[in-house]
């Protein structure tokens, strides 16, 4: 049984009608359901046209689907079109445009209304539409923009009291959390510095292998076959860290990592000091989850932290995961289950796996 949804704005139904049948060159924007075939379609589809008492209209393909009806293969309406697609990601970059000058002005983020009305679009249609394509509400956004201004003015050395105010936040208890979200450290010892940072390259089956830790735990897990790019890639990913070279000061880490790709069971949990914005945390959280063994599609991740249609989103997250195997992104594939892309590579993707599936049987 279908969930409950939230109402779309009711469709003028005769305007949809003469859109169809071409007596009006201009009218709402709709999809339009065959009762006999139980197929939606976009308007123009170069299917037979149905008779006017087997037509169904709705908003959008959601509104179609959870009333019966599957997507037409020759239009596909599950699929954005050229110019409704450009339209709309106008409409979101209008839309993030005015959240960041609004911040950016010292104000309040806009509301969903206001945001809504800028772009011409019911606030039903564009929260959808946002999150499709950001795959996080707008409040989310703010909320990102807001945090990212505030690391940054802490860490040009602004005065805590004045960068929280310039950044938008009221509540002291507020900033604390947003600073030590994204940076693990609290917003004093941000505007002095930052954070130390020990790091060390240990040899494993995947070839060298940089592990960087706070004392809170892993922060950085990273593969390659060059330790001044392996170096370079740690100084970019953590430009407020002081980064200290000190194998001996992570040794234990070091031995566990280099154990831990040997055989994907051994060690158990090893400690983790994950840092990024609330989504991508969320996704890493999700990858941590999937069984030894097993894959799940983007999709599937999005679905398991409330995103369903943040596909894309989760793929971008998984490429920013900065702790290969311990959050293992590489049990991410495609909808096919084809490997997709992997920071790593995907020649040690498709070993992991392998020798995760073993491991499991």
């Amino acid at each position: 049984m279908p969930t409950a949804l939230s109402i779309a704005p009711a469709l003028d139904e005769d305007a949809c009608w003469a859109r169809l049948t071409g007596e009006a060159a201009a009218g709402p924007d709709f999809l339009y359901g065959v009762v006999t075939t139980g197929v939606v379609c976009r308007p123009g589809c170069a299917s037979r046209r149905p008779k006017r008492e087997n037509t169904r209209f709705f908003a959008d393909l959601a509104s179609a689907e959870a009333a019966g009806f599957r997507p037409c293969k020759r239009c596909r309406p599950d699929q954005a079109a050229p110019a409704a697609a450009a339209r709309a990601g106008q409409a979101v970059e209008t839309a993030c445009r005015l959240i960041r000058e609004t911040l950016e002005a010292g104000e309040a983020a806009p509301t969903l209304g206001a945001l809504a009305e800028a772009v011409h679009l019911s606030p039903f249609h564009f929260q959808r539409l946002f999150k499709r394509l950001t795959g996080m509400s707008p409040r989310d956004y703010a909320a990102g923009c807001k945090q990212g201004r505030l690391v940054a003015a802490l860490a040009k050395g602004d005065q805590v009291a004045s960068a929280l105010y310039e950044a938008g936040y009221g509540a002291v208890s507020d900033a604390y959390r947003a600073v030590k979200q994204a940076t693990g450290t609290t917003p004093a010892k941000l505007r002095a510095g930052g954070f130390d940072l020990y790091w060390g390259i240990v040899p494993t089956v995947f070839g060298l292998t940089l592990v960087a830790a706070t004392e809170r735990g892993i922060a950085a897990l990273f593969m390659g076959e060059d330790e001044a790019l392996l170096a370079a890639d740690l100084a970019m990913r953590f430009p407020n860290a002081r980064l200290i070279r000190d194998e001996g000061h992570i040794e234990p880490l070091l031995a566990a990592v280099a154990a831990r790709a040997a055989e994907p069971d051994a060690g158990g949990d090893l400690p983790l000091d994950l840092r990024g914005t609330a989504f991508e945390i969320s996704v890493w959280q999700a990858l941590r989850a999937i069984p030894i063994g097993e894959t799940r599609t983007y999709g599937a991740l999005a679905a398991a932290i409330g995103k369903p249609g943040a596909a894309r989103a989760v793929g971008r997250a998984c490429g920013a995961n900065p702790v290969s195997i311990l959050v293992p992104c590489h049990r991410a594939v495609g909808a096919d289950g084809s490997l997709t892309g992997y920071r790593w590579g995907t020649a040690r993707k498709r070993r992991l796996l392998e020798m995760e599936r073993e491991a499991a049987s």
